[in-house]
């Protein structure tokens, strides 16, 4: 079929498209208004889980899992934006990786506010000066971020929603490699990218800074610097890529919660996370898990932090599969309210990943 010929079909075809997509849009209207006049949360995780679960159920291909969620969020994203302008805030500065993790969960549609810490990424929420915020929760290599547990100890917000986010390192500069003499980026990412470091850069100095970002800002205007950060920092502060992918481990990936003031609604397939506290005795955490195995409930996830009030004293975040409106889920939190000094659900929302 000659070229032309194929291209004219493709137009049709983006014809149906646009019509389509906008018959979605005037559909997506009515239900902001329905929300609005409900006070009902825009972003609905349990819905979004629905539709990308059925549409990759029913995808037959050339389209990957993968393009057809890439291309969904963007529609979403739109979507968002014709409700209510939705804004996000994230541990910022622009193109960090929690700002990567948002831009995935969130797609280009909605706004976003780059905060200087975790702290003020829940207290803008809290302030209702953003919808909703994204944080780090953990790291597969660095495990758990301390700062996030912490904060949600005593924060009113819920979890709900969380996403993944492979992370790459790449080594930036706008200089050639044979003269970089220093590199920028934060702790845990020279932690990640040693080995590289000392085959490649062994005379290197290295320099610890707060965020790969802020890496990024120094080495674009120092001569003879680089730094270790995202692609999206190479083309936000002017940055080539002089090597990509220098992390150690193939398997770096970063967990982040979505945190906001509404629950979401359940789906055959959530999780929960709770936190407590326990009364100091012999095999009492013993005692605190049995309510879960006596209910059937799958534990996937225990991490202990001190609690910061009395010394010796530790609070305990705890992952477990299924949703806190299931009568099993309920009835092994009631007993184990029953054994605990403090209780606190910080949320149930899908698995997504």
């Amino acid at each position: 079929m000659p070229l032309k010929q194929i291209r004219r079909q493709i137009d049709a075809i983006d014809k149906e498209i646009l019509k389509y997509l906008n018959k979605r849009a005037s559909k997506i209207l009515a239900i902001g208004r329905l929300k609005k006049a409900r006070r009902a949360s825009i972003y609905a995780p349990a819905r979004e889980k629905e539709i990308l679960t059925r549409l990759e159920r029913e995808n037959k291909g050339p389209l990957t899992h993968e393009n057809l969620k890439a291309i969904y969020r963007e529609v979403m994203s739109a979507s968002f934006s014709l409700e209510k302008p939705l804004t996000i805030a994230y541990l910022g500065p622009a193109a960090t990786f929690t700002h990567l993790a948002a831009m995935k969960r969130f797609g280009s549609c909605v706004s976003y506010l780059p905060c200087n810490s975790i702290g003020d990424v829940f207290l803008e929420v809290e302030k209702d000066h953003a919808d909703y915020g994204v944080v780090p929760i953990e790291n597969s290599i660095e495990g758990a971020v301390s700062h996030t547990l912490d904060i949600l100890v005593d924060s009113d917000l819920k979890i709900c929603a969380q996403t993944m986010l492979d992370i790459t390192h790449n080594l930036l500069s706008a200089a050639p490699r044979v003269r970089i003499r220093r590199i920028y980026s934060n702790p845990q990412v020279f932690g990640q990218c040693r080995l590289w470091i000392e085959s490649n850069l062994p005379k290197a100095d290295l320099v610890e800074v707060s965020s790969t970002t802020r890496a990024a800002q120094i080495a674009s205007k120092e001569k003879n610097t680089s730094c270790i950060a995202s692609l999206l920092a190479a083309k936000e502060y002017g940055l080539k890529v002089i090597a990509r992918g220098i992390e150690d481990s193939p398997h770096n990936i970063t967990k982040f919660l979505v945190i906001g003031k509404y629950e979401s609604e359940p789906t055959q397939k959530d999780k929960t996370s709770i936190m407590f506290s326990i009364k100091d005795r012999v095999g009492a955490l013993h005692d605190m898990l049995m309510p879960f195995k006596k209910h059937g409930i799958n534990l996937t996830k225990i991490e202990s932090r001190p609690s910061k009030r009395r010394a010796w004293d530790y609070y305990f975040f705890l992952d477990l599969l299924g949703h806190r409106s299931e009568r099993r889920i309920q009835k092994a939190l009631a007993e184990l309210e029953e054994k605990s000094k403090f209780l606190k659900v910080l949320g149930s929302y899908p698995v997504t990943e």
